[in-house]
């Protein structure tokens, strides 16, 4: 069944290649029914094939089926049903619509393969996979700024895979081995500690990259805000969390307890946070700015793997924080983006101040986006509110057993950074919910299946933040043995007041912040009409102003390098000549062809002339027939023979 889960998408890929319809309908019929089969066997699989293993010998594929890919083979199969019903409204006038339908459905494929992955090789080879088949996804548009930043996806990817591989072949050399489950005992018995950091390090560049952690996060505003957004949600929602997984594998089974490796984790979350948050109060674009909260809210998650690995046999809250808290980014991004779709389908915009004013009048489409948006920014009542608690009480307890500024300076890091999810929430909410349009919207906003998919993607955040005890805790402890968890020792008492305080606080920096800054700063008045201003500072792009120019400069340094060592082996070889090696008079030889010339001109039966033309057309001949493939089976089939005879001589 395991398998199945693998193949059963990349079956219903290949039909699209053999079909010419460009239908939207029929199309996302089709994807809509096989992601459907999808989640229906995944559920099946969770049900009676807990705990079962797939080994695939001949290619040393493997594969498992534990708590944590439980989990998140739910999260993928329904995530992408959920996208899947989003797409024909969506691709309504659309091109390209079987290859973009091929790809989605190829890399449902590669994705699970990623996550039921039950060695580094396996999941190597479907991380790859799934970064080139979702490339597609980013070009679809084929705009400049699509093609643009199909560019940085792939250049990122393919250099974070090189340096992954890299890491593999390090940690092989150094354990005999890449399944996952053997690789603590074995990591721990390593004498060259640095050599398994180094591993480490490089197979963390590549999962880090897809991550879109600092500072390899670049490709990921980019990327969002120019796919598709069914496709955004999944760049977003699930391939991100393919970047946690190596994050979390290299935390629990490769370094764990390596007190470097979580201070390390802690500073690359603490700014990737900041970052984005800080991008998105500043963006005008819907998917921009969900694009920039995906990139901080992938700091939140780190921040919390940092916690998980630093409180060692103390790290519950952190445990069951990280596995929650990548459950709500998934979910809400999930929500949000594809809310981002329905308002693009409607305005054909996705500026904020071209599209104001689009839910007045919509009390569905308001609550679903509540529903996101509360959840995201950390409002009781929803998943976000406990996965963020749970995160920032391990925080706090960090804090209180190392006695570190820097842990208590990361904890109001974590704290202001919740702040500006709430204000750039309350920027698109105050701007779509509550500003006039420009003209009327009218009442309507989606079909049946948009409404369905929109309905599905944010139903599970309350559900799961009303009942935590029920439902959140119990799916979040069956990825305790992956994540290197442990259980709770006592209840948490999510309302109580020392939990509702980090809320509280967020929210006030939020408020702050939309008011004294947005409002004041980022807003202006024209005719009449609030609008959206554009100050983040253009040139402050780290790909345009480092990585760009880092590249260049690279490549003429190496030309110059590359041209010198060439020019210098010339001239040893001009000295050589002019002293010891100096050319010899060639000796005329006799031609072979000049004897046979002579020997079918003697007689006088034939001039040169014809004997020459002759030969020509002979060798000429000859040349056709060896290149030929008969002349090429014919001396294979030669070739067997001799061995045989070789063989029987040598039996008999």
């Amino acid at each position: 069944m395991l398998l199945l889960l693998i193949l059963l998408p990349l079956a219903g890929a290949l039909p699209l290649l053999l079909t010419r319809s460009e239908n939207e309908s029929g199309l996302g019929r089709w994807s809509c029914a096989v992601t459907g089969l999808t989640l229906l066997v995944m559920v099946l699989a969770v049900c009676t094939r807990f705990g079962e293993s797939l080994d695939i010998p001949l290619c040393g594929i493997h594969f498992t089926l534990d708590g944590f890919r439980c989990i998140y083979g739910l999260v993928v199969s329904f995530m992408w049903f959920v996208s899947a019903l989003l797409t024909p409204q969506y691709f309504r006038g659309h091109h390209h619509l079987r290859r973009y339908h091929f790809f989605f459905l190829l890399c449902l494929s590669f994705t699970m393969g990623v996550f039921l992955s039950a060695d580094l090789y396996t999941t190597f080879l479907f991380f790859e996979l799934m970064s080139l088949s979702s490339y597609a996804w980013v070009v679809q548009e084929e705009s400049p700024d699509a093609l643009d930043a199909g560019k940085t996806y792939l250049t990122i990817a393919v250099l974070g895979g090189l340096v992954t591989l890299m890491g593999l072949f390090l940690l092989y050399r150094l354990t005999g081995t890449l399944v996952i489950a053997d690789l603590p005992g074995l990591c721990a018995g390593v004498a060259d500690r640095s050599q398994l950091w180094a591993a480490a390090l490089c197979i963390f560049f590549g999962f880090a990259a897809k991550a879109g952690v600092f500072p390899l996060h670049i490709w990921l505003p980019k990327a969002h805000p120019v796919a598709p957004a069914p496709a955004s949600a999944l760049l977003s929602g699930v391939l991100t969390k393919a970047g946690i997984f190596g994050a979390l594998i290299i935390t629990a089974d490769l370094l764990p307890g390596e007190h470097r490796w979580g201070v390390l984790l802690l500073a690359l979350g603490a700014v990737t946070m900041v970052l984005g948050a800080a991008i998105a109060v500043f963006s005008n674009n819907l998917k921009y700015i969900l694009a920039c909260s995906s990139l901080s809210q992938i700091g939140f998650i780190l921040v919390g793997t940092a916690a998980l690995s630093l409180l060692g046999q103390h790290n519950a809250l952190a445990a069951h924080g990280t596995v929650l808290y990548m459950m709500n980014h998934s979910l809400v991004k999930l929500t949000l983006f594809l809310l981002a779709g329905v308002v693009y389908c409607n305005t054909h915009a996705l500026d904020l101040n071209q599209i104001r004013g689009f839910g007045r009048g919509k009390p569905l489409l308001h609550i679903l986006f509540l529903c996101g948006a509360c959840s995201l920014a950390g409002i009781p009542g929803f998943l976000g509110y406990i996965s963020k608690t749970l995160v920032h009480e391990s925080l706090v307890e960090l804090a209180a057993e190392s006695g570190s500024l820097g842990v208590t300076a990361v904890e109001w890091l974590f704290l202001f950074s919740g702040g500006l999810t709430a204000a750039y929430l309350t920027k698109i909410y105050a701007a779509l919910f509550w500003q006039k349009p420009a003209a009327s919207t009218g009442r309507t906003w989606g079909t049946p299946a948009t409404t369905a998919a929109l309905i599905l993607a944010a139903l599970p955040l309350p559900v799961l933040g009303l009942l935590p005890h029920v439902l959140a805790e119990p799916a979040a402890a069956l990825a305790l043995p992956f994540v290197g968890g442990h259980p709770f020792g006592h209840a948490v008492h999510y309302l109580a007041w020392e939990n509702l305080k980090g809320v509280a606080i967020s929210l006030t920096i939020g408020m702050a912040v939309y008011f004294l800054f947005i409002r004041l700063v980022l807003m202006d008045r024209w005719e009449g009409q609030v609008v959206y201003l554009e100050r983040w500072p253009r040139w402050l792009s780290l790909e345009e102003r480092v990585y760009r120019p880092a590249i260049r400069g690279l490549y003429r340094l190496l030309n110059v390098v590359l041209r010198a060592v060439c020019d210098a082996l010339d001239f040893l070889v001009l000295v050589a000549r002019r002293t010891f090696l100096r050319d010899s008079r060639p000796r005329r030889r006799k031609s072979p062809r000049s004897a046979v010339l002579h020997a079918m001109t003697h007689g006088g039966q034939r001039t040169e002339q014809e004997a020459a033309d002759r030969l020509g057309t002979i060798l000429d001949t000859i040349r056709r027939m060896e290149g030929s493939l008969s002349y090429a089976l014919l001396m294979a089939c030669l070739g067997l023979c001799i061995v045989l005879v070789c063989i029987l001589l040598y039996v008999f």
